[in-house]
């Protein structure tokens, strides 16, 4: 989006995140609360630290694993992903990424993992248990959990709602193209420029939208990619082969009722390729699909330049 004086921006996930806010007084109350959620989503969810709640679920050779409330919702929040788009979005995609040399925090790579493009094990989301009751999450021995698709979107939710309730204004955050939106939005919206990468400047190739509530969130093969010995890959991958996604479509942004939908849906679009475009018409979901030859497809809704969501 557009920076003002209302915006401040802040190191989250490995990447850059904005917080803004509609009345500059409550920047520094809004970017607090963000961080904090930041700082939570982190130890229970991050797959790179191994003080992690994950990494303790990962580890514990398919016994169950008492867990805080964030990571319970968090993979609860994954496998409903899962069962939404039919195991297109799947978590234990995580030895997939680790054969595919996705093994540090992405910043840690350097553009290149030096490994082999191999094919990584997906076993599937029913091989994870999770009991509300006990708290507790089971995953089968030898399956590694990545939750990067989803907790970054539902940590984003989470952050823009604490934040309006504690700052009593209207707030957005991104983080690196998972956005959310919470209480009241400026008179003509909040807006946004979408690209391939949330990183671009504002020459790049996008478009401009408003937005007034709800989520908006981007999936790219163009970004977090690194070098091989076989090759370049990606980190949106298929869960039938194992293997970075060969998709006709370069980025899909999806916007919906809250950033983790949204999430979910470009996630499964760049999965599901040229059978996106009905799956998102279906569900209603305004949606901008770039080719890999960078052509722009509107979907369901999504407005031409110059119009507003």
């Amino acid at each position: 989006m557009r920076q003002s004086e209302e915006c401040a921006t802040l190191e989250a996930f490995g990447s850059s995140a904005l917080v803004a806010v509609t009345d500059a007084a409550e920047l520094d109350t809004a970017r607090t609360v963000v961080e904090r959620i930041v700082a939570e989503f982190d130890v229970a969810c991050s797959r790179f630290r191994d003080d992690s709640e994950l990494s303790a679920v990962n580890a514990a050779a398919g016994e169950p694993v008492e867990v805080g409330p964030v990571l319970l919702d968090a993979v609860t929040a994954a496998l409903r992903a899962a069962r939404l788009t039919g195991g297109d979005v799947d978590p234990t995609v995580g030895q997939a990424l680790i054969s595919l040399g996705y093994d540090r925090d992405f910043a840690s790579l350097g553009g290149r993992g030096g490994s082999s493009l191999v094919l990584g094990s997906v076993p599937g989301w029913r091989t994870v248990t999770v009991d509300p009751s006990r708290r507790t999450v089971r995953v089968a021995e030898g399956v590694s959990l990545d939750l990067g698709a989803t907790a970054k979107a539902l940590a984003a939710d989470r952050a823009a709602a604490a934040a309006t309730a504690a700052a009593g204004c209207g707030v957005l955050v991104s983080f690196s193209g998972d956005l959310a939106i919470a209480g009241p939005a400026p008179v003509d919206g909040w807006l946004v420029r979408v690209t391939d990468d949330h990183r671009s400047g504002f020459d790049a190739p996008g478009q401009w939208i408003s937005l007034t509530s709800g989520g908006l969130a981007t999936s790219s093969t163009a970004v977090r990619r690194w070098r091989t010995s076989s090759g370049i890959a990606h980190h949106l991958v298929d869960p039938q082969t194992g293997r970075p996604a060969d998709s006709m479509w370069r980025t899909a942004s999806v916007c919906a009722g809250n950033c983790l939908d949204a999430n979910i849906a470009s996630t499964a679009s760049i999965i599901r390729g040229e059978t996106a475009t009905a799956w998102l018409e279906e569900r209603r979901l305004p949606s901008r699909l770039v080719g890999t030859d960078g052509v722009a497809r509107h979907v369901a809704g999504w407005p031409s330049e110059g119009d507003d969501l």
